[in-house]
């Protein structure tokens, strides 16, 4: 028998190699499942009882996490602040609405101070609630972007890497901050034009007079006068943000403003934010802005806070 060259065993592999290809059988192959969609701001975590699986917004042991209470407390400081804006609408635009004079709307505005105004109420009724809201939703933003980088392994630079070298397209990449819905964008802008609302109203006569005993009604009037243009910007910036925040906040509570909502829904919200802009601006602007420069001394104390921050 004649023996085999080690090109002649080679040859016999490769064939047998061949032949046991062929014989094989195809079988699909199961793709990966495609990662799950960065956490989105507008998400809002439901609650499930005993449910131990981690789904967002729940502990990994079961439990309720961080997303669950923040959510809630978001949600419920918004009445405490809803609240004080209705008693607030009412004095400066709906009682100076019926009255049609700033002098015959402070009385009214006198006597619900001591509802929110006083040493104990203003920090419990007033500041406490909107520094909750304010937090509790930075907080939910902050804490999304950190479980898209757990979820996506941004931690894990190299893997966060590869991952996105993965992705085909810009739109396909990984975001790993929420997208900024139209709430939390007023929210913030919101948050802004409220900071110097206090800071012109309520701080500026503390650090100048020593008390805000004198600021009213008129001393808006005042400011009106005196700087008419950047205080209708102001004004109506603060009111249509406000009012706009307040509509569509409420309408997401109520599921009113998800994706899955109707055109007629978001128009009925749009109608809403809309109506009470134009309400809160008719006793405002339509009479407030109009009562005219003080006079005398309480003139002076006006014109002496306002140039304190160069107006």
């Amino acid at each position: 028998m004649e023996e085999e060259t080690p090109r002649q065993w080679q040859r016999r592999d490769s064939q047998q190699t061949l032949i046991s290809l062929l014989q094989l059988d195809p079988s699909p192959i199961e793709s990966p499942p495609e990662s799950p969609p960065p956490m989105q701001d507008k998400e809002l975590p439901v609650s499930s009882g005993s449910s131990t699986t981690g789904a967002p917004g729940l502990s990994g042991s079961g439990g309720r996490g961080a997303i669950f209470y923040l959510t809630r407390l978001q949600r419920y400081s918004s009445f405490a602040t809803a609240l004080f804006a209705s008693i607030h609408l009412a004095n400066v635009s709906l009682i100076p609405l019926a009255t049609r004079s700033v002098p015959g709307s402070e009385t009214y505005l006198l006597m619900t101070r001591e509802l929110y105004q006083t040493p104990l109420a203003e920090p419990v009724v007033v500041a406490l609630p909107v520094v909750a809201h304010i937090g509790a939703g930075l907080a939910l933003r902050l804490l999304r972007r950190w479980q898209n980088m757990r979820r996506y392994g941004a931690a894990t630079p190299a893997m966060y890497a590869l991952h996105r070298k993965r992705t085909t397209s810009n739109k396909d990449s990984v975001r790993l901050w929420p997208p900024l819905s139209y709430v939390s964008a007023s929210g913030y802008a919101l948050t802004m034009l409220y900071a110097a609302h206090v800071a012109v109203n309520r701080v500026l006569p503390l650090v100048v007079e020593g008390d805000s005993a004198n600021i009213g009604l008129a001393y808006v009037a005042h400011g009106f006068t005196r700087h008419p243009v950047l205080a209708l910007a102001a004004y109506a910036g603060l009111i249509a943000t406000a009012c706009g925040h307040m509509a569509w906040g409420a309408a997401r509570w109520l599921g009113l403003a998800d994706g899955r909502s109707s055109k007629r829904r978001r128009m009925g919200v749009h109608a809403a934010a809309a109506g009470m802009t134009a309400l809160w601006a008719a006793g405002g602007l339509g009479v407030v802005a109009r009562g005219g420069a003080a006079q005398g001394w309480i003139a002076a104390a006006y014109d002496r806070m306002l140039a304190a921050v160069r107006l």
